[in-house]
């Protein structure tokens, strides 16, 4: 039987000094009011009414237990409301890990239209390529590229995110244009540190995670702008998601190689902690991004 109902038959029995109008205010029988009120002084072992034939009286133990029951029910109510206007307002600090490139290239507009629909959730962004421990690290959620493994992690999927391989005009005038992937030449490989290579079976990626690509690469960078950067100054060909090199693309600074090779998409992740009792900003942020990128991106309009 619950505590906080036998305190909040008690109270109104008390207020009312009868068992009979109590059980009309709240609803129920007599006997269960009744009931409620034995089962309470049997709990605390002590007599906290005297019972008349006509009223109903507070004992001393009683005009005790009125007082401390009136400070509990006011203090739970408090509590109540003070979580369920948390819950129905769409407030507070949300901390979001991402990898850097995608939010210094893509995030700025998607903050700036979320801030302006929820303003009373401030964002904390913290901007980093590796794989962070989103629980032990304090992070609210994560957006994560690349073929995801098995976690107690949730996982909504954002967006797809394409990989194309591209070079400059000046390279491929120098070197040619591949036809095949073993036209490649591996020493021209501008490989990014962090290049997930999962999708097997695909003659794109045999060729680039072959051994002789990974030691014999020229560069070998952790940031795809700049191992982008170095494509556009002919420096070999990369491998990357469009959503950092759609504006090079756009520019003509580089172009598309062995597009029918093109590997299968990767997918841009938000991974969280729990599904359920997600705290407002959270789950509204995360429902605003699942919506703002679409199944075909804008950088993808090249």
């Amino acid at each position: 039987m619950d505590r906080i109902d036998l305190l909040k038959t008690f109270l109104v029995v008390s207020s009312e000094s009868s068992f009979t109008k109590a059980a009309e205010k709240l609803n129920t029988s007599n006997q269960l009011v009744s009931k409620y009120i034995n089962k309470l002084e049997e709990h605390l072992g002590a007599r906290l009414l005297n019972r008349t034939t006509r009223s109903v009286h507070l004992t001393e133990a009683g005009e005790y237990c009125f007082q401390q029951a009136q400070q509990i029910l006011e203090s739970i109510s408090d509590l109540e409301g003070h979580f369920g206007q948390l819950q129905s307002d769409i407030q507070g600090r949300l901390r979001i890990s991402v990898p850097v490139s995608f939010a210094i290239l893509h995030l700025a507009p998607l903050i700036r239209d979320f801030q302006k629909q929820y303003p009373a959730v401030n964002i904390d962004l913290q901007l980093n390529d590796r794989k962070v421990d989103v629980i032990e690290e304090g992070y609210d959620v994560a957006l994560r590229i690349g073929h995801l493994k098995d976690s107690s992690l949730i996982a909504k999927e954002v967006t797809p995110v394409r990989l194309v391989l591209c070079a400059s005009p000046d390279y491929l005038k120098r070197y040619g244009t591949p036809s095949t992937p073993s036209q490649l030449i591996p020493q021209h490989y501008l490989r990014y540190s962090y290049i997930d290579y999962h999708q097997s079976q695909q003659p794109l990626m045999d060729a680039l995670k072959s051994k002789s690509h990974k030691s014999d690469s020229v560069l070998e960078v952790n940031n795809g702008q700049v191992l982008t950067a170095a494509a556009i100054a002919g420096e070999g060909y990369v491998l990357q998601p469009t959503f950092i090199v759609s504006e090079a693309l756009k520019k003509g600074q580089l172009k598309v190689i062995l597009k029918q090779y093109e590997p299968n998409p990767l997918k841009l992740f938000a991974v969280y902690p729990h599904r359920k009792l997600l705290a407002p900003k959270l789950r509204a942020f995360i429902d605003f991004l699942s919506k703002y990128y679409g199944n075909t991106p804008y950088w993808d309009d090249f």
